[in-house]
């Protein structure tokens, strides 16, 4: 094994749901085509640039990338060991969700595509304008020990209130027996950009209980209508205190440098990298 490869635990964990090619020529090694990838993601460098090791970067590595992200393949890779950690009672559903900037580089800009977006990629490759300039915003669901359990992605300039509730139905977190997945959090804890009614209203809907900061600007509205402002909403100052860890999370997450700054075009290439990040974070865990 060398720097920025999958361990034998990784690769033990990944190998069973890696698709296998019934017919045809006999294909590259996958361990070692899928270590080209997570090399990739870790350092950030060019597709073109990958070692010779990994085999041919266009025709093999790249090629099977695509593929895999538009199969789905590391999505259902991150179900399968949630789905594990649940089984074995690790997953705590003390859920926090937060989102994060990334600056988008010059050349994840030139998507070329005039049209818009096809099939599962949107139309603005969720890539916007922002203070920062060109930029993607990385909306996470984590658990209460800091692994990823959904992530989303949005142009930069997206308000955190509208993405909320998109992100929480993301999660999905299979059985590995009978029964449907589990989608509804224990108790949800986020900062104030999620504080407007709408979505406290949602939670309620769903039975989920939050812990979310009052806006200054609601606070005091609330107090200008008297008794018609009803009461404030209940804020567990202990539990909001935890809300560090989906900061840690996007930490351990941009320890990854393909994913601290955005290289890829598309979205779905770039949901895939986060998706695989995430895989491996699961990995150390389990």
């Amino acid at each position: 094994m060398r720097r920025h490869e999958l361990t034998d635990h990784e690769w033990e964990l990944l190998a069973p749901l890696i698709p296998r090619a019934a017919t045809g020529r006999p294909r590259a090694e996958d361990r070692r085509v899928v270590n080209g990838m997570v090399y990739k993601i870790r350092t950030g460098i060019s597709w073109r640039d990958l070692p010779e090791r990994y085999g041919p970067w266009k025709k093999t590595v790249y090629t099977r990338f695509r593929r895999y992200a538009l199969d789905g393949v590391f999505t259902r890779a991150l179900q399968e060991i949630q789905a594990r950690a649940e089984a074995a009672g690790e997953i705590d559903w003390l859920v926090q969700i937060d989102s994060t900037i990334v600056r988008a580089h010059q050349h994840a800009a030139a998507t070329g595509r005039k049209g818009g977006g096809t099939g599962d990629e949107p139309d603005d490759h969720a890539l916007g304008r922002s203070r920062g300039g060109l930029t993607t915003k990385n909306y996470l669901a984590c658990d209460g020990k800091g692994c990823p359990l959904a992530v989303l992605l949005t142009p930069g300039q997206r308000h955190d209130s509208i993405c909320a509730r998109p992100l929480l139905e993301r999660i999905r977190v299979p059985r590995t027996g009978l029964g449907r997945p589990r989608c509804r959090p224990d108790h949800v804890i986020a900062d104030e950009a999620y504080s407007p009614l709408g979505f406290r209203t949602y939670l309620r809907s769903r039975g989920i209980a939050h812990t979310i900061p009052e806006k200054a600007d609601q606070r005091r509205h609330r107090h200008n209508r008297g008794h018609r402002g009803g009461r404030p909403p209940r804020f567990d100052r202990e539990a909001c205190r935890q809300r560090n860890i989906v900061e840690r999370c996007f930490n351990r997450l941009k320890g990854f440098r393909g994913i601290a700054t955005r290289y890829e075009k598309t979205a779905t290439s770039y949901e895939a990298a986060v998706t695989i990040a995430s895989f491996l974070l699961w990995a150390r865990s389990v």
